[in-house]
């Protein structure tokens, strides 16, 4: 409008208008004063004020959980017509009603999980993963229950099925195995029919064990389980199928141990599950010091970022760690940053959904929604 005006002061407002593509009714009516202006007369189609309290009063009352199209349609069975389903939405939205009306059931809203371990067997995830059969359609059933401060398989079991009593059976002997005491243990899992069923949750009652279970549809809750599956299943030996389910025992009778005592987690300092559960890490760490020491002595030239230090030992591991600030960021020489930072480069393990970097020669911390706290 502003540059018609310039426009018209060398050529007529009708020329003006065209080339710039601005109708001369709204050109005019822009100019007028707001005093001026007329309120726009409503359409003889339209509903009266009578008529619009009552379809109003109708939508407050008898129909106050249905929507516009479902209320048209029952009047319509009843004989009556007071308006369309849309005119029905114009006076919601003129009243600012314009939302969910039907009757639905509310979801409680699940808080995330936020589990700390400082020390083995103080908090263990389970899970349930399928293996192909012989045949199509048929599956075996491997549980595996594991300890997520030091990554170490404390239990699992190959079945031809699901069942909850044969989770039932293998957390009670894992317990035993570890003489678990009352107050002792928090166990993790997804929310399947075995993890939730009532034999597994009253055997953990009697057992003293705290049980949680994901958030529904955030597998990111049980980030360890799932990780450790996926090291199984990326495994070079791990067949495309199992002839037997005696086939499957026997593959895990050998690939277990080779995870818990011959498999080294970068996020765990390079160190295998066996000898942190079992409270070696500080000799093994030792023991490096001592091998990178010497080296250092022999050709200090050859390091030029200074003495080299071994990778640091866990001492934390989260599940969903608290959004606020923890512990570990008063703590003197740690540094919390985001994945994207850019001095980052993370080494991931195909087992660990974190990884601990060095900067400067001081612990780093890269922080993730699925992951843990470490030094």
């Amino acid at each position: 409008m502003t540059a018609v005006d310039a426009a018209a002061v060398s050529m007529r407002t009708a020329p003006a208008c065209r080339a710039l593509g601005l109708p001369r009714a709204s050109l005019y009516r822009g100019r007028r004063p707001a005093a001026m202006a007329r309120p726009r007369p409503a359409p003889p189609r339209a509903l009266d004020p009578l008529e619009r309290h009552g379809v109003l009063d109708l939508l407050h009352t008898r129909f106050v959980d249905q929507a516009p199209a479902q209320v048209h349609a029952t009047l319509l069975d009843e004989g009556t017509y007071l308006c369309s389903p849309r005119t029905m939405y114009r006076l919601l939205d003129g009243a600012g009603e314009i939302k969910e009306r039907r009757d639905q059931v509310r979801r409680p809203r699940y808080a995330a999980p936020e589990l700390l371990a400082t020390r083995p067997n103080e908090v263990w995830s389970w899970d349930i993963t399928k293996l192909l059969g012989p045949a199509k359609w048929t599956y075996f059933y491997l549980y595996v229950i594991l300890d997520i401060f030091s990554r170490y398989v404390v239990g699992w079991m190959l079945a031809p099925h699901e069942s909850a009593a044969l989770a039932e059976r293998l957390i009670a002997e894992t317990c035993a195995k570890y003489a678990i005491e009352p107050g002792q243990l928090t166990l993790h899992a997804d929310r399947g029919a075995s993890m939730k069923s009532k034999p597994v949750a009253l055997l953990l009652a009697d057992l003293g064990v705290t049980q949680t279970h994901n958030r529904p549809h955030v597998s990111n809750d049980n980030p360890f389980s799932e990780a450790q599956f996926k090291t199984l299943k990326y495994c070079p030996q791990f067949p495309e199928r199992f002839g037997s389910i005696e086939d499957g025992r026997a593959f895990g009778q050998v690939f277990f141990p080779w995870y818990n005592q011959e498999h080294r987690h970068s996020g765990l300092g390079f160190l295998t599950p066996a000898v942190v559960h079992f409270g070696q890490a500080a000799t093994v760490r030792a023991h490096r010091q001592q091998v990178l020491a010497a080296a250092y002595a022999a050709h200090p030239e050859r390091f030029v970022k200074g003495r080299p230090q071994p990778a640091d030992l866990p001492h934390a591991v989260w599940i969903n760690p608290p959004a606020k600030k923890t512990a570990a960021q008063d703590a003197p020489g740690t540094t919390i940053v985001t994945a994207d930072d850019p001095r980052v480069d993370p080494i991931c393990d195909a087992d660990d959904l974190f990884a601990v970097i060095m900067i400067d020669r001081g612990a780093t911390l890269i922080s993730s929604p699925l992951v843990s706290q470490c030094h």
